[in-house]
């Protein structure tokens, strides 16, 4: 049986990633006109440190250079999106609806701390989730498990009774890799590979509907 649901941020309960990645693409098409925006579809889903190192390999710079790190720190001087603008609109009552169930809600994101606070406190969702976790808290995070099984052991439950629900191909291979049931949120812009998602969903709502049909078994 399902207790607990654990939610990845972005591109699940915000639709960021489609404004971080064309904004980081303008950015460096200015210096690097020749770049392709289909080699930068690696990155959504990924950690920062795991950003930084798609970002180099595609514009062939070091990585630990200093040039870099600036180029890299200023990609995102100028990014401040407005969270509750891409807030996806079911997702308050969602989370409502879902404590009143009885579920444990948590929030498992690659996005670093700072990043999450940003968007629960603009969108009104800090004291909504029972957990919330960054990957930047573990030495490897998604597509590692490990962010989701310290998840699921402070909830105190097992693997088994935890839906994860995700839309990138780290964010899934995490989920499946720690034995729990993952729920793929479809988004076609990336090329993401769904292959080892449980279920694929249209849209949040879908998840009361899962988790009826996951618990009446």
């Amino acid at each position: 049986m399902i207790k607990a649901v654990i939610f990845d941020m972005d591109g699940v309960l915000i639709d960021s990633e489609i404004i971080y990645l064309n904004h980081m693409y303008e950015k460096l098409k200015l210096k690097y006109p020749q770049i392709n925006r289909e080699a930068l579809f690696a990155v959504v889903g990924s950690t920062t440190k795991r950003t930084m190192e798609i970002v180099s390999d595609v514009i062939g710079e070091d990585v630990n250079s200093l040039s870099f790190q600036e180029l890299y720190a200023g990609l995102w001087a100028d990014c401040r999106p407005d969270y509750p603008s891409i807030l996806r609109k079911e997702v308050p009552e969602i989370l409502k609806e879902l404590h009143r169930r009885g579920y444990q809600v948590a929030l498992a994101s690659s996005t670093s701390r700072a990043g999450i606070d940003d968007v629960l406190t603009s969108c009104g969702l800090k004291g909504d989730f029972d957990y919330i976790v960054s990957g930047e808290e573990f030495k490897e995070s998604k597509p590692n498990p490990e962010i989701y099984l310290h998840t699921a052991d402070t909830l105190k439950r097992e693997p088994k009774e935890c839906l994860v629900v995700e839309d990138s191909t780290y964010g899934i291979m995490a989920g499946h890799g720690a034995g729990m049931t993952v729920a793929s949120v479809i988004d076609d812009r990336f090329g993401f590979d769904r292959s080892l998602a449980d279920y694929s969903i249209n849209g949040l709502w879908e998840v009361l509907d899962l988790l009826e049909e996951l618990n009446d078994r």
